[in-house]
Parts: structure tokens; sequence; C-alpha cells
């Protein structure tokens, strides 16, 4: 089961804070490929849930794997709908509902909706998860003529129809400008449950701790979320010894077409590298990518107007990430716009040959990073993210800069080699180095800061640069309080 059906336990769990009650009408447990347990107990207490009869028709009703086209209309689980309407108008009276929802990609569900609406008058929101172009099976035209019919006749006749971006909105727009119009397109995006994620421990932090670990959790496609680029430039990677089983690990996590990705990973040669693994809870899934350096995306240009739901996951987790996106999307948009991820084409291998490792890993040497602030200003929490995020490294409150900038005057022309000692003199016995020293084993060589340039801030910078050499950083932070 994808991440999509969070939405609807979304909706079931927090519409009654809304004065709503909900009651679900969905398939038999036998329609469903596969049944989680975790998530049938994610279901709200006192939600009410009613089954209907219904069959894949691929997995039950198909001779090795074949099965007449003429039953997939307008999809595989076309024989839930006239139990789902049987049940549903007793519902209806039962529970006197008061309005019909229901959600796609499965248009077995529109099409009751739509019955149940018409024959009741009970007013109808159409919930496109997905637009129908992008989820359609194209193998079978027998479903592809009957699903884009039974499009056009929900655009027509539902009371409102929902989209989750507003790239999709956009285009149903222009090919039903007559809906458009009437007000009757609304955006509700997706998002997560923070319920989900209160109860996640900390994250870890990340030094000196062995390869870089990305995950991807989700199902790909070799169509639109095809991981094969990706395959070929870690393959290029290694070849040219930049990259190796020392450096990174690739988890993809429940991905789909195993057996095809197998193969493709062994020609590649990166069986260590890159682990196909088994689908697990939603929980385990949080808690596996809360433990990553990084998260790996996967959305090309098929499905430019859709965004997955594990990308709000992914963005409330608050790793980096490496998306492998169409440009121009809304998956584009909403990461560039929320910050935090490397983007590049799904099929650009050169441009996916410099994310990994600059993904989720330090930035290059360069300039000390200041983090200023005062009391309960937000330095801990900073720094926090930075140490998780590039590897940091940070020591006590560098409070020495504020409290002698502010009192440098006291020493009069630094350029004097007299006046220089002086403040190298009383730097020295600020608290701030016995405790760097006791807590942290850093010892600083004040010689060499009094052959150096004379100066505040040159010795300031010595002082990082020798705290960050004996911590084996490239880059010296440090935290400065007031």
């Amino acid at each position: 089961m994808g991440s999509g059906h969070l939405r609807t336990l979304g909706f079931a769990r927090y519409l009654p804070g809304e004065g709503w009650e909900p009651t679900i009408l969905s398939a038999h447990p036998a329609a469903f490929p596969r049944v989680d347990a975790a998530n049938v107990k994610a279901i709200p207490e006192g939600c009410r849930v009613h089954r209907a009869i219904g069959l894949d028709v691929q997995r039950q009703l198909s001779i090795r794997g074949k099965y007449p086209g003429f039953l997939a209309q307008p999809d595989r689980w076309s024989s839930w709908w006239a139990a789902a309407v049987w049940k549903g108008l007793r519902l209806i009276r039962q529970h006197q509902i008061d309005a019909i929802w229901s959600t796609y990609p499965i248009m077995t569900a529109h099409c009751i909706a739509h019955t149940l609406s018409r024959t009741t008058g009970l007013p109808w929101v159409a919930d496109f998860r997905d637009p129908v172009s992008g989820s359609v099976e194209a193998g079978n035209p027998f479903s592809v003529s009957s699903q884009q019919r039974w499009e056009r006749k929900v655009l027509d006749r539902a009371t409102r129809v929902v989209f989750t971006t507003p790239g999709a909105m956009r285009r149903y727009a222009e090919n039903y400008p007559h809906t458009f119009r009437g007000g009757r397109m609304a955006v509700i995006p997706n998002g997560y449950d923070e319920a989900a994620f209160s109860a996640l421990p900390e994250p870890t932090t990340r030094i000196s701790r062995g390869p870089l670990r990305f995950v991807h959790s989700g199902i790909l496609y070799p169509d639109g979320r095809d991981p094969l680029p990706f395959f070929s430039a870690l393959a290029n990677l290694k070849a040219a010894e930049a990259l190796g089983a020392d450096d990174i690990s690739i988890v993809l996590r429940a991905s789909g077409s195993e057996a095809r990705y197998e193969e493709e990973i062994r020609r590649c040669g990166l069986e260590q590298m890159v682990t196909l693994a088994p689908l697990v809870p939603n929980r385990a899934a949080l808690l596996e990518q809360a433990d990553a350096d990084a998260l790996l995306l996967f959305q090309g240009v098929k499905f430019n107007h859709q965004i997955p739901a594990k990308v709000y996951e992914y963005l409330r987790i608050g790793r980096p990430i490496f998306g492998l996106v169409g440009k121009g999307g809304d998956t584009e948009s909403l990461l560039r716009e929320s910050g935090g991820a490397k983007l590049v084409a799904l099929d650009d291998v050169p441009e996916i040959e410099k994310g990994p490792m600059t993904t989720g890993s330090s930035p290059p040497t360069g300039s000390p990073i200041f983090l200023t602030g005062f009391a309960r200003s937000g330095t801990t929490w900073v720094n926090r993210l930075m140490r998780d995020y590039f590897d940091a490294g940070f020591v006590n409150e560098g409070q020495f800069i504020v409290a002698f900038g502010l009192r440098l005057s006291r020493y009069g022309d630094l350029c004097k080699q007299e006046n220089f000692r002086h403040l190298l003199l009383d730097l020295r016995g600020d608290e701030f180095f016995s405790i760097l020293k006791r807590n942290y084993s850093v010892n600083i060589d004040w010689h060499t800061l009094e052959t150096g340039p004379a100066s505040f801030a040159a010795a300031t910078l010595g002082i990082l640069h020798q705290i960050a050499a004996q911590m084996g950083k490239g880059i010296a932070r440090c935290r400065t309080g007031m």
C-alpha cells in the first residue's frame, strides 16, 4: 500500500473536529494485494468502516495473469461497484449522510459515488489524488478509454472536484473550463500528520559513522520514477574510483519491480552500495528516514502535476533531500520553496553524478562560520541542525568573542606588539579556553597566534581554525552567546 491512503486516513481522523462524522465505505480485504495490520490499527477509534465485496480481476479472475480487458472497466475493481452501491444506499438511510466524498486513483470509487449521488440527490465531492492521465493502465485500452469517459463525467457532474496540487488543477481547468468557471474546482494539498512523528526519537548525530546512508521509501516505476539513470551515475562514479561502498549506502524501501532493479544493480556492479528492502509499517519507515543522512526522491516529468505524499513526510523529518525531479513540476517548486534539497533532472546522469556526496555531507572548506545569538535566541537549536546536516563540530559557547570585542579599546593600538600580547594574555585566561581543554581536549597554540597578524579578528579566526583542526573538521564553527 502506498502512502496515498494517509490522506483519507487523515480526513477520517480530523473531520470530527470540524463537525463532520465520517462513515467509510471500502472494499473487502480480499480485493487488496496485501493488508497492513499497522494501518488498520491506525483507523481512528469510533470511525465507522463498512466493506462491500469486490475482486481484483488481475489477481482473482485471471488465468496465468491474463484476463479479458472488458472486465477491467473502468479498472480492475469494477466488481466492487454494484455491491458498494447497495451497501451505500443502506448506510445513507441509516446514518442520515449529508454528503459523499470519493477518492481516485481507483476510478470505481468515483463510479460508486456518482451512482449514489444521482440516486439520492446528495452533494458529491470527487477527490483526484492523481490526474487520470498519470494513473490509468496504458496496457489495457478498455481501461484507458473507460477512465477517460468517466473523467469527463465526474468533471461534469460532481458538486466539487478537489486536486492535491495547483498544477493538476490548472491542467483540468484548461480541459474543463466550464467546471472551473463555475467555481467547482479546489486544491487541498497533502501534508503530514504530526501525531505520526510525535513519538519519534531525536535524530542521531552524524559524525564519522561510516558511509552516508540514503533512503527512498515507496514505489518506483519504470516510466516516470525510473532509478536506472541513478544507477548509471553511481556505476560511473564507482568506475572512476570517486565513490564506493565505504562512501555511500543506498536503501530503496518497498520499491516494487524488484526483479528488474536487482538485475540492473548486478549489471552495474552496485550490490555493495544499493539494497532493495521490503515493505515495513509506516512508523518503521519514518524511523528509518529519521536515521538517514539524506532522503532520495524520484519524480520525473510524467508526474509534474503531482506531489508524492512522501515529500511531506520527508520535509517533516528534516533530512537533506536529493531529488531527481521533472523541471518546472509541482514537486520541484515545493522543494525549491521549502529549501534543504539538491535537485537534478531524473534522467540527467552527469548532473546526478555531482549530487550524492554533496547531499547530506559537509560543505567545502572555507571561512569559519559564526553562529551568533543571545540568551534564548535559538542558537542551540541551530547548532543541532548544523551538526546533523553538515557533520559540523561544536564546542562550548564562545562568549569571549563578544565580551572582548566590546572592550577592545582598553588595549589601544593592537599593531603595537605589546598591546596585542596583552590581549592574547587576557584571552588565554578566559574560562572558555579552560573548558575547551578540559571537555574537548583542545589546546590553543598561543605562540602561533602571537606571531600572526596583530588584530582581534585574526586572533579569533586563528583560534577557530585551531579548534577545527584538532576536532578533525575542515571548517570552524563556534556558538557565540552574549
